[in-house]
């Protein structure tokens, strides 16, 4: 599997690249600015974007889905409760910081236990509601790609529109903390982690 992630846009998200290398079927996890950059390393690893995946609405995890959708073909996926926030600026918290982002609505929305394929790699939805009402993270084989849900040493925000402290912390218990301790998890902003470090250290939990 090819495997890469870099922070992008104003709010240094991070990026994911996942590529099957047999099949050269790539997807790409919270495209929230610099295309240019993420559309050099697509061709740098002669990669054929199939998926844009927005593990939830916020614009700072999905300004760069239309640019990229347009320029690569790939269909952009969100989970169905998240789905609105793409096309409103209020929504995707761009009004707040000053801007109007409003993007083209979602290709196919995704639910709990939906799995997206590339060649022979699978990522499992987990639908873990807190920081927005449809967060997920994507679960693959030892990994998981946690959004803004799960933070080394935190946990996603709670207190802008649609988020719920007590919700999030019930995803977090009963979606990721059942999962093996050594299962790596790749955040939203921030460094990687590890379950059982999370397990052992998060003060959050």
């Amino acid at each position: 599997m090819i495997f890469t992630w870099f922070p992008v846009g104003m709010l240094g998200a991070n990026c994911y690249l996942l590529g099957d290398k047999e099949s050269r079927e790539a997807l790409v996890v919270d495209p929230g600015g610099d295309v240019p950059r993420i559309l050099q390393e697509l061709n740098k690893q002669g990669l054929k974007l199939k998926y844009i995946v927005n593990t939830h609405g916020h614009y700072d995890h999905v300004a760069g889905n239309d640019q990229l959708r347009e320029a690569t073909g790939a269909e952009v996926l969100i989970h169905s409760l998240d789905a609105e926030m793409l096309t409103s600026s209020r929504g995707n918290l761009s009004l707040l910081m000053g801007f109007n982002l409003a993007l083209k609505p979602a290709d196919r929305t995704l639910a709990e236990g939906d799995i997206l394929r590339l060649g022979e790699i699978e990522l499992k939805v987990l639908h873990t509601p807190g920081h927005t009402p449809g967060g997920i993270c994507l679960l693959g084989a030892g990994f998981v790609i946690a959004g803004d849900t799960l933070f080394a040493g935190s946990i996603g925000r709670t207190d802008f529109p649609g988020g719920s402290y007590t919700q999030l912390l019930q995803s977090i218990r009963n979606r990721l903390l059942t999962l093996p301790d050594e299962t790596e998890v790749y955040c939203g902003h921030g460094p990687q982690t590890t379950i059982g470090e999370e397990k052992v250290s998060n003060p959050f939990l």
